[in-house]
């Protein structure tokens, strides 16, 4: 290995969190200034908050439910087979819907 290219270690670093927190880290850097911890971090404190004024979820809600179902591959070709073989009478009325 190579000497005087790795930077130098500090292994009781301290990361300080927005809310106040402080932590003892390993890092190359001697202070750590970070905006959000384990401390304060929706997910690990179960202060979980949807902001949602817009009333977007809802609408996506809405717009997924209204949506046609997807049909799977069996039933895509039975409709085409069934289209094929159907009169040409049928198949100018089904065209026109």
């Amino acid at each position: 290995m190579k000497k005087d290219i790795h930077p130098k270690y500090y292994a009781n670093a301290t990361a300080t969190c927005a809310c106040g927190a402080v932590f003892a880290v390993g890092s190359t850097e001697e202070k750590i200034d970070v905006e959000i911890c384990s401390q304060c971090h929706p997910f690990y404190t179960g202060t979980d908050k949807v902001l949602d004024a817009a009333g977007r979820v809802e609408k996506f809600k809405s717009r997924v439910a209204a949506a046609r179902p997807v049909k799977n591959k069996k039933e895509v070709k039975a409709e085409k087979r069934a289209h094929r073989r159907a009169p040409a009478t049928v198949k100018k009325i089904a065209k026109k819907k």
